[in-house]
C-alpha cells in the first residue's frame, strides 16, 4: 500500500504520484453489485449550473456498498480487495455462506480469506460489525450509524476511525475524527477497526489534466477578475479591495452554516473546536 512516481521524461508525469494498487487483488467489479452512475456535472433538472467547477470526468460504475451490515449472524469470507473510483479507500468483496455476495469498506489489516460476521454474537475483530453497546470501550470503529438501521454515516473515508469512549445507559459516547464528542444510541451498528489506506491524501496530481479526469474544472480567483465579474475584482496587484472575502454573489465566506437551534445539538457533548455546548 503506497504511491509510486512515474517516469521523468515528460513534464506531465515528472511530479505525479499514483497508487501502486499493491493491496488490490481483483481488477473488475462484481457485475451483480454495480449500477450505472448518473452524472449531471453540477447541473439541476433545468440544466442550470448549481455547483461550479464540475464536469468532464471519466465514466464510473457505482459499487453497491453494504453500509447497513444487516446480514446478522451470517458468516462471510473476504474474497477480494478491490478499487472503487467513487471513494478514496478500498472495498472488500465478501462471499457469505448462504451464497450471497456484498461489498463492505476495506478496514486496515483486512485481508483475503478473513472471516467476518455481523450481529450481537460477533467477536470484536477487525471487519466484524456489532452494536455499540456490545463493543469494548476504547476500541476504534468506523462506519458508525447515527440512527439504528439507517446504515453507517460516520468515519467512512480512508484512514478514518471513531473511538468508543464510554457507555452511558442506553447511549454510547464516541469521539469522532474531528475531535467532537457525540452521543449515539447503543443499538447503532459500527464496524471494528479503522478504514484502510490512511495515506490516500499523500499524492501529487502532477498535471492539470489529471484533475479534469476526476471531473474538477478550473477555478479562477476572484481577485484576478475584473470589478464587473466579482466583488473582489480589480485593483493593482494582489488585493481584496479592502473588504472581507466573499462569493461571487456577495455572501461572506467562512460564515457558520449550522443552525444554532439544531435539534441534534443535544447529542453533541463537545464540539470539534473544543467548546462544550
Amino acid at each position: 500500500m503506497g504511491h509510486k512516481s512515474l517516469h521523468t521524461s515528460s513534464n506531465g508525469a515528472r511530479f505525479a504520484t499514483v497508487p501502486d494498487f499493491a493491496e488490490v487483488t481483483k481488477g473488475t467489479p462484481e457485475k451483480t453489485l454495480v449500477e450505472r452512475l448518473k452524472y449531471h456535472a453540477g447541473r439541476n433538472n433545468q440544466g442550470r449550473i448549481t455547483v461550479r467547477h464540475k464536469g468532464g470526468r471519466h465514466d464510473r460504475l457505482y459499487r453497491l456498498i453494504d453500509f447497513k451490515r444487516n446480514k446478522l449472524g451470517v458468516e462471510g469470507t473476504v474474497a477480494a480487495i478491490e478499487y472503487d473510483p467513487n471513494r478514496n479507500c478500498r472495498i472488500a468483496l465478501v462471499q457469505y455462506v448462504d451464497g450471497e455476495k456484498g461489498y463492505i469498506l476495506a478496514a486496515k489489516d483486512l485481508a483475503v480469506g478473513t472471516k467476518i460476521i455481523a450481529g450481537k454474537v460477533a467477536e470484536p475483530n477487525v471487519g466484524n460489525a456489532m452494536p455499540l453497546n456490545r463493543i469494548p470501550q476504547g476500541l476504534n470503529v468506523h462506519n458508525v450509524e447515527l440512527q439504528p438501521g439507517r446504515g453507517g454515516q460516520l468515519a467512512r473515508s480512508a484512514g478514518a476511525f471513531a473511538r468508543l469512549m464510554a457507555l452511558d445507559g442506553d447511549w454510547a459516547i464516541i469521539q469522532l475524527p474531528s475531535g467532537e464528542l457525540r452521543r449515539v444510541h447503543g443499538t447503532c451498528m459500527a464496524t471494528i477497526g479503522e478504514v484502510g489506506r490512511s495515506d490516500a491524501n499523500v499524492r501529487s496530481i502532477g498535471k492539470a489534466g489529471r484533475s479534469r479526469w476526476l471531473g474538477i474544472r478550473p477555478t479562477v480567483r476572484g481577485n484576478a477578475m475584473n470589478p464587473v465579474a466579482h466583488p473582489l475584482g480589480g485593483g493593482e496587484g494582489h488585493t481584496n479591495g479592502g473588504r472581507q472575502h466573499c462569493t461571487p454573489w456577495g455572501v461572506v465566506e467562512g460564515t457558520k452554516t449550522r443552525t444554532r437551534k439544531s435539534r441534534t445539538n443535544l447529542f453533541i457533548i463537545r464540539r470539534r473546536n473544543g467548546k462544550a455546548l
